[in-house]
């Protein structure tokens, strides 16, 4: 019989550009490296399986799956996949394939909304927003989810959403100096629209920030928010723990 102090997680991060791995245990912490491969060119879910699976072969027994998925997901099933494509992966149940695949439970979220989970203080409202293939983010109160809105597809300029304006490919395009500048507005419209507490950027373009951040927003990395693979399942180590 499985025990609190025994079970470990295997976290995985779907991301548009590459798709990243590691064992946890119940605190977080990497009982495995953290290895990665390119997500396939052609993403439907079937190479993506393909490509866990290959991934994941080497890595010691795990108890749990916690999966942060690039788009809309509803109890498991992905709704939308803008960066792999959506009608690919429309409708698809993640959690029920993953699970058949991996025979291990698992629980599928925004890969943001699991970002955020291993990064945040949890102390009042938090954001955490992704900047890398395209434009993720995900708020969290006292360090619990709140329901996942997709502002990477509301609307910041006529023609642009936040994914045509701070993504990869407007990074490409614009130039550093101008991305920037658009950066600078989209955290101008989240410090006035939601007065958060804190807010942490994350992803591939990250790095890429050049202007000085507010006392309260902070860069981590994507191996930080990998770590909310454990706090996915923290609900079941309480009950077990009673």
């Amino acid at each position: 019989m499985e025990t609190i102090d025994q079970l470990s997680i295997l976290s995985i991060d779907i991301g548009g550009s590459r798709i990243k791995a590691t064992v946890l245990n119940q605190a977080g912490e990497l009982q495995t490296s953290y290895i990665k491969t390119d997500t396939p060119s052609i993403a439907s879910p079937e190479n993506v399986l393909d490509a866990i699976s290959y991934l994941v072969k080497s890595f010691p027994t795990y108890d749990r799956v916690s999966v942060g998925f690039p788009g809309y997901v509803k109890d498991g099933i992905v709704m939308t996949a803008p960066n792999l494509g959506t009608h690919l992966w429309r409708q698809f149940d993640l959690r029920q394939e993953l699970a058949a695949l991996l025979q291990k439970p698992v629980r599928v979220v925004n890969d943001a909304d699991l970002q955020g989970l291993g990064v945040v203080r949890g102390k009042g409202l938090e954001i955490v927003i992704t900047l890398g293939t395209g434009f993720g983010s995900a708020l969290l109160h006292n360090g619990f989810l709140l329901p996942h809105l997709e502002l990477a597809h509301h609307p910041i300029t006529k023609r642009k959403d936040y994914d045509q304006y701070v993504g990869e490919l407007a990074f490409k395009s614009a130039g550093v100096e101008k991305w920037n500048m658009r950066v600078q507005r989209v955290l101008q419209i989240l410090k006035t629209v939601f007065n958060y507490d804190y807010l942490y950027i994350s992803g591939g373009n990250a790095d890429e920030i050049l202007f000085k951040l507010d006392e309260n927003i902070t860069i981590v990395s994507n191996v930080d928010g990998i770590k909310g693979g454990a706090m996915l399942w923290q609900d079941e180590f309480l009950v077990a723990s009673k």
